[in-house]
């Protein structure tokens, strides 16, 4: 997502960017390090669930051991601030080091007790998604933001919030549903997620009345903002809303491991072809000026 706002979005909006190549690259590998660090102690932490609910996917304590486990999250989290730091200091707001620092506690947390809660873990996991996009605008245009600019500032961070809260719609449905891929498991384990909570059929019922909200929202904003590009209309009725739409219809009758493994795969990709229409919008605003 990073990557696609940078050279498929910003890049074509005739702006002056805070960071260089390198930096921005940087920035994103602080973010894949951090997220990474974030997975390994997640599955420190879920050896007894991934033994009941993935048996064969199991690394901690079969390819490696608990405690390089530990030195391996130390070490990528440690990387992924240390770049944090650097490039709050090239842009001059030392203070902004603090948000990496933030993200890493809180995957810590999360993966030690907030993925516990009734659907605090799964909020928790979509915001720091839709974060990904938010810190973009953080180092890349507030450095650069001038009372010359601030309009236009103000637009592309206001493109970013929209797409971030895009992101942290789709990929909280994403969460819930890979909780109900996981549900023999986390019972076992005494955990109190949605599926548990409410039970299978309620709560699938639950997510079907609520699925329709990103399709809602999503032909709204189509309506209110990008009705006059028409492939950008196009592409996303073909890739995001109509799929949106397979999703309602599927949910409806999930039953099994593999129904909500296929339900989380299109969430996946669903989540990746609306990040993808920045660049159609980039493109189709050029061509059609």
């Amino acid at each position: 997502m990073q990557i696609i706002f940078r050279y498929g979005f910003f890049k074509y909006q005739n702006i002056t960017l805070a960071l260089t190549d390198f930096q921005y690259v940087i920035l994103v590998l602080s973010t894949v390090l951090i997220a990474a660090g974030g997975y390994v102690i997640n599955n420190i932490f879920d050896q007894d669930t991934d033994a009941i609910n993935y048996p064969k996917k199991v690394v901690v304590g079969n390819s490696i051991s608990e405690k390089q486990a530990y030195n391996i999250y130390l070490i990528l989290t440690s990387c992924g601030v240390g770049i944090g730091f650097y490039l709050a200091n090239v842009i001059q707001k030392p203070l902004f080091a603090a948000i990496f620092i933030l993200i890493a506690a809180t995957l810590y947390l999360y993966a030690t007790s907030l993925k516990q809660m009734l659907l605090i873990g799964n909020i928790v996991v979509a915001f720091l998604l839709a974060f990904s996009v938010i810190i973009i605008g953080i180092f890349d245009l507030y450095p650069v933001t001038f009372v010359e600019n601030q309009q236009q500032m103000g637009v592309l961070f206001s493109i970013l919030i929209d797409y971030a809260i895009f992101a942290f719609i789709i990929n909280l449905f994403r969460e819930i549903i890979k909780d109900f891929e996981d549900f023999e498991g986390d019972k076992i384990e005494g955990m109190n997620t949605f599926p548990i909570y409410f039970g299978k059929k309620i709560a699938v019922k639950i997510i079907f009345g609520f699925s329709f909200l990103p399709l809602v929202l999503l032909l709204f904003y189509i309506n209110q903002y990008l009705i006059n590009l028409l492939f950008v209309t196009i592409y996303l009725f073909l890739f995001v809303a109509a799929p949106l739409l397979i999703f309602i219809m599927k949910i409806w009758n999930a039953e099994s491991k593999k129904d909500f493994q296929f339900l989380s795969l299109l969430l996946k990709w669903i989540l990746f072809f609306g990040i993808l229409s920045v660049v159609l919008i980039s493109f189709n605003i050029k061509y059609n000026a």
